[in-house]
Order: C-alpha cells, then sequence, then structure tokens
C-alpha cells in the first residue's frame, strides 16, 4: 500500500478534513494516475452525510477525476505513461455478466464497484478523487481528447455521461423537443449535449435568473416554474423530459407536459420519496424513467462527442482547502456550474 494526501469525512455529517489515505501498490493492470482535478458533484454531498444510507469513514469522495498516468502495470496495453486520462462514477464491475458484456457495467448483476464508499475486489472500500493520486485497473481509465482541458472535462465523467446517456437512449435527434429541468451542474450539460443532438431544447427553472446563460449554452426557450402559466402554456408540448434537480417537484405539473408517448426521465436522485398518481401516466401513454450513468463504452463516446463539438462544463476551480465552502455553496444553488479542486493542492 502507498500513502496519498487527500481530504475526507471523518464521520457523517462532518465537515471534510486533510488527511491520507491509503491506495494498494500497483498490480499488472492497474494505471495510476497524478490527479490534476477532481470535480464535486451533489452526490458526493449526499453520500458522505449518510443522506442515502451509512458509510463507511474516513471517507474520500469524488468521481469526476482527470490527470495525467504515472505509471501502469505490467500488463497494461491502453494506457501508457504521460496520457490524459480520467475515472468516472466506477471503478470495477465482475466484466463477466450479461450487463457488463454488452457494455452497461453500471448494472452490473454483481454490482458494479463506484469509485468511493464501495467494497472493491480486493474487500477494501474504495476513496475517491479528493487524493492527489488514484490506482485504477486500465478497463476503467477514460481517454481524455488532446483538445480538452482537464479542468472543464472533469465534470464529464459525471454530468457528462448522466445527461449524455438518457438522451441517446431515448433518440433525441433533430426534430425532439427536450425540456431540461433545473439549470445546474447536471443541466447546464444537459442542455449543451440536446442542443449538439439537433433537438429544439427549453429550459424549466424556478426563475429566470439564469435565463441569458441558458441560451448561451444552447437553449432555445427558457421559462421559470414559478410562473403556473407556463404549464398551462407548455401542456403536451415535450417528447423527452430531462429532470436535473435532486429537489423534490411536483411530478403531476411535470408529466401533463409531455405529448403522448413522452417520457420524464429522472437523473437528478432526491434524498425523499416521490408520490406519484398513476392517472397522470395512463391519459398520454407518458413515461416516468429514471437513468444512471453510462457504461465505460458509452463514457468515452460522450468525451469524444463533447470534444466534436465543443462542449464543456463550465468550472470554478478551487483548492482543496475550500471543499467544505463550495459544498455550503453547492446546497445553495451558488455555482456556476461545477467546482473542480485543482488536485495539486491536497498536499496543501
Amino acid at each position: 500500500m502507498s500513502t496519498v494526501h487527500a481530504y475526507a469525512a471523518p464521520s457523517e455529517g462532518a465537515p471534510l478534513e486533510r488527511t491520507t489515505i491509503e491506495r494498494r501498490e500497483l498490480g499488472p493492470l492497474d494505471v495510476l494516475i497524478d490527479i490534476a482535478f477532481a470535480g464535486i458533484c451533489h452526490s458526493d454531498i449526499h453520500t458522505v452525510r449518510g443522506d442515502w444510507g451509512p458509510q463507511t469513514y474516513p471517507l474520500a469522495p469524488g468521481h469526476e477525476i482527470t490527470g495525467i498516468v504515472a505509471a501502469v502495470g505490467s500488463d497494461v496495453t491502453r494506457h501508457a505513461v504521460g496520457d490524459r486520462v480520467g475515472v468516472g462514477c466506477m471503478v470495477n464491475s465482475c466484466g463477466e455478466c450479461r450487463n457488463c458484456l454488452r457494455g452497461d457495467e453500471q448494472f452490473c448483476t454483481a454490482g458494479a464497484v463506484f469509485t468511493y464508499g464501495a467494497i472493491d475486489r480486493d474487500g477494501t472500500v474504495t476513496q475517491g478523487g479528493y487524493s492527489d493520486q488514484v490506482v485504477v485497473t486500465e478497463g476503467f481509465v477514460l481517454r481524455i481528447p488532446d483538445s480538452m482541458p482537464l479542468d472543464t472535462a472533469a465534470p464529464l465523467l459525471c454530468a457528462g455521461i448522466t445527461t449524455y446517456s438518457p438522451l441517446r437512449h431515448w433518440n433525441v435527434g433533430p426534430g425532439s423537443r427536450v425540456a431540461v429541468v433545473g439549470l445546474g451542474g447536471l443541466g447546464h450539460m444537459g442542455v449543451q449535449i440536446a442542443h449538439a443532438l439537433g433537438a429544439e431544447v427549453t429550459v424549466l427553472s424556478q426563475t429566470l435568473n439564469k435565463k441569458d446563460d441558458g441560451l448561451r449554452l444552447g437553449a432555445d426557450h427558457y421559462r421559470a416554474t414559478s410562473d403556473r402559466e407556463t404549464f398551462r402554456e407548455l401542456r403536451s408540448s415535450f417528447d423527452v423530459i430531462l429532470n436535473t434537480v435532486s429537489a423534490a417537484i411536483d411530478l403531476r405539473s411535470y408529466l401533463s407536459l409531455l405529448d403522448v408517448n413522452g417520457s420524464m426521465v429522472c437523473v437528478g436522485a432526491p434524498a425523499e420519496p416521490l408520490p406519484l398518481a398513476v392517472s397522470s401516466l395512463i391519459g398520454g401513454r407518458r413515461s416516468l424513467a429514471g437513468s444512471n450513468i453510462g457504461g465505460i463504452r458509452e463514457t468515452q463516446e460522450m468525451l469524444d462527442f463533447c470534444a466534436e463539438h465543443g462542449i464543456a462544463s463550465e468550472v470554478e476551480v478551487i483548492a482543496a482547502s475550500d471543499i467544505n465552502v463550495a459544498y455550503e455553496r453547492v446546497l445553495a444553488s451558488d455555482v456556476r456550474y461545477r467546482f473542480v479542486i485543482d488536485g495539486t493542492t491536497f498536499a496543501d
């Protein structure tokens, strides 16, 4: 084992602290990465605060990781020292089940090994990207296109694939009418990707405060959900609604915005359950669905697509010492649109 600098939560609800964590020694199929940047995802906050269940502490979160390959194991063929790479929400899976074999490792029937807070195949608890180095098996290391800066690429490893995957699965393209609920870390990626796919894009946000940003990012329309006229005027207007918020919403009102055969896809995960009236679905043969991240092959496809179309996350780079302040700002929706930690500051 080797010791690396990190920031971790010592217990549920406690502020993150500067500490050290252990990384396994480089195995034959492993890649050692010097972390350049790590994005702060809302799920990091939910997880370390116990919103999604008990955790093993101390816990270093972070699953939006970019960096440079520092060393590779003897049998590694996909990556070499000096490569620009990324690691997203998964670091392992069984590789043998029907889901893994078709490229949906996130749905591994044995359980995907997530980047932090999961039990890895060797029995250890995974620790995430809030650290200066990470060791990952080569099959879960992604190539960052040369045209992408590593700081703005980091959030694509979660926010990018979380929005790209459902838009592709629900066949969004020219002629599609897409609404994106929320213009935050996920939503600002969803708008860019849906626009690049050729859809007509509408942002549904509580207020018009971010309207200029939404239109600049590729939205055709921007409507305030605090105005009840929005729901009346947009009734039956959309083929796909991408719900990116991690808070409770009135599902009945949003489902009424779907046209016949439309789908509302939830990618944000509120801590509390949402009530649903089935009549909201039956009336228009509508669907309410959920989507997680994508598999490794699709994540690489997303990175290449974003590079081709000039899509990137809009970030505010911070030092590791500012993580706790950044968490409070995320909860207050005071970031446009993703905090990214400078990996060189974990040792400071």
